[in-house]
């Protein structure tokens, strides 16, 4: 158990897994909408020039939506547990993708996008439960940027497929061209594709993810265990010798591994601690409100920009001259791409944000800390917004798209470093691990007013600035909005996070007995179903021993040595 500790914490890497596939869904089905959007709204017989207007209030409405019930889905996971959230909103997402596929009109695409985001608080539980597995300020950066890396990938695929598979009869008539269910429901085809990953992301966190709540943490969970009996001819033999496995038929295997009278009594009073309702002065703290507001500002325009820019590059080419072009403000025109090669731009972007998150993000946080660079990324989003319009001016089509690519990859770089800082630096000014959860909603909600507010203003802007001979309207408007989010991050002052201030009335005793349990397993063959088995067994062993000396003690010890995982004098392992 000493050379345990020396090796200092670790990443509950399994779990990480796990939940990055539940997470898996979401970003892949997301973005394959980008690249189809423009064409969707305008088969809905909407004029070329109000595509973006359209397009803008398609995605407000899944943000207003979303914001509207983040904070209710973080309170019920607060309540009723994270896993059981996320499953649900998984579960209601897949089945809205499917409707969002078969609409036929734009109001019926609205509702289906409107209900898909008040059915789904994903994002801010994520972020939670990553939270919770990893309290190490050390090692926060190489967590928090998992999931923004899931979304990279995630953003690989969903453009990729999007693109490919919108209109399939049109694009494959001899594969497609009979059906007539595709020629009805042209975009169809890639949701339901979709569907199919949501449905391994469900199941995959129904039958694996642990429960990070601590409330709910040793309830029984009959996900986990019929996912415990299917993997169970896979596990290797030498991992049931010692201790028994939990069973449908066996209530005695299916009992915790330590009796309840040997939990520490510390369990009981952190889940009434957990129960306390949480009051607006914990949430809105000085340094927590500052940071939503950095968070608002960064969602309102980096999503503005993702929502815009397809429609931009479907916008027909506009050859400059004397009539329609006066530098350096007035000239219009897009790139004119169709859906797949807008799926095949945004695959390219979306590999080289998953590499920037895979190997640049976590040494640059090491080297210039995460206030350090999520200030710089700020400084850098306006430069890049102002930019953009001005690719349609390179005649020729080769240093056209080089300039385009450059300008995106240089976006993606500082969205892909910005979103994990502003993560950390959130969780970090938190005053109390029982606010995480509430906390996490309320920045879904702030950031869902963003993400709302900033594609409708800025789809509205370029159908304005369109119709008058001026494309750059909406990049700059955007760019003004980046301007000004430049200045809340200067008032950040990073925090110690909420492990430091969990519990404030509590001993250093029952902080380090609260610290204990949220560490997670590091590997298979140190843990079975949760508990270190190593310390489970001297544990055991410590109580038979000390039955024979001393019984008057026995109920003693056993009500203040116990805790989650580990055993060793009150103290995680």
């Amino acid at each position: 158990m000493t050379s345990h500790k020396n090796d200092g914490p670790k990443l509950p890497v399994q779990q990480l897994a796990i939940l990055a596939i539940a997470r898996f869904a979401e970003p892949l089905a997301l973005t394959s909408v980008f690249p189809y959007l423009p064409e969707m709204i305008a088969s809905f017989g909407v004029e070329k020039n109000e595509v973006a207007r359209w397009a803008g209030l398609t995605g407000a409405i899944f943000s207003i939506s979303q914001s509207c019930t983040a904070v209710a889905w973080g309170r019920a996971s607060d309540k009723f547990g994270r896993k059981p959230i996320i499953l649900i909103g998984l579960l209601s997402t897949m089945i809205c993708f499917l409707v969002w596929g078969m609409s036929t009109s734009l109001p019926m695409a609205i509702t289906a996008r409107a209900i898909m985001g008040s059915g789904n608080g994903n994002v801010g539980i994520i972020r939670t439960m990553v939270a919770e597995m990893v309290p190490e300020r050390v090692l926060q950066p190489k967590a928090f940027s998992l999931m923004p890396l899931v979304w990279s990938i995630g953003s690989v695929f969903g453009p990729a497929f999007g693109g490919f598979f919108a209109q399939p009869a049109k694009q494959f008539p001899n594969v497609f061209g009979n059906i007539e269910f595709f020629k009805t429901y042209p975009f169809a085809l890639p949701n339901i594709m979709a569907c199919c990953v949501f449905f391994i992301s469900f199941m995959t966190g129904l039958l694996f993810l642990k429960e990070t709540l601590e409330s709910k943490r040793n309830k029984r969970d009959w996900g986990l265990e019929l996912g415990e009996k299917l993997t169970r001819p896979f596990h290797r033999s030498k991992r049931t010798k010692n201790l028994r496995r939990r069973s449908f038929v066996d209530s005695e295997a299916s009992a915790p591994l330590l009796a309840q009278s040997t939990m520490s009594s510390s369990s009981l009073n952190l889940e009434s601690k957990h129960s306390d309702p949480v009051s607006m002065k914990d949430i809105f703290a000085p340094q927590t409100s500052i940071n939503l507001i950095c968070y608002t500002f960064l969602a309102l325009h980096s999503v503005a920009y993702d929502q815009v820019l397809p429609v931009f590059l479907n916008y027909p080419r506009v050859i400059p001259d004397e009539h329609n072009t006066s530098l350096p403000f007035k000239f219009t025109g897009g790139f004119g791409l169709s859906s797949d090669k807008i799926g095949t731009i945004y695959t390219v972007y979306g590999i080289s944000c998953g590499v920037i998150q895979f190997f640049l993000f976590p040494k640059l946080c090491a080297k210039f800390g995460v206030l350090g660079i999520y200030r710089f990324a700020t400084v850098v989003f306006p430069i890049i917004y102002f930019l953009t319009p001005y690719t349609v001016l390179v005649q020729d089509t080769t240093a056209r798209y080089i300039f385009f690519l450059t300008i995106m990859l240089v976006k993606g770089f500082v969205v892909i470093v910005a979103f994990p800082c502003t993560t950390i630096l959130l969780t970090n000014s938190a005053t109390s691990l029982r606010i995480l959860g509430t906390l996490n909603g309320v920045a879904t909600t702030f950031s869902g007013l963003g993400r709302a507010a900033g594609p409708a203003a800025a789809g509205a802007v370029f159908s304005w600035g369109v119709q008058r001979g001026y494309v750059i309207a909406a990049w700059w408007f955007l760019g003004l909005i980046a301007l000004m989010g430049t200045i809340p991050p200067w008032f950040i002052i990073e925090g110690d996070g909420p492990t430091a201030s969990s519990t404030a009335t509590s001993t250093s005793t029952s902080d380090g007995e609260e610290e204990s349990l949220l560490q997670r397993d590091d590997d298979d063959d140190s843990s079975v179903d949760g508990y270190d088995e190593v310390a489970v067994l001297e544990a055991l062993e410590g109580e038979e021993s000390e039955s024979e000396t001393e019984p008057g003690k026995e109920r003693k010890k056993r009500t203040t040595n116990g805790s989650y995982g580990t055993m060793n004098n009150g103290t995680a392992s």
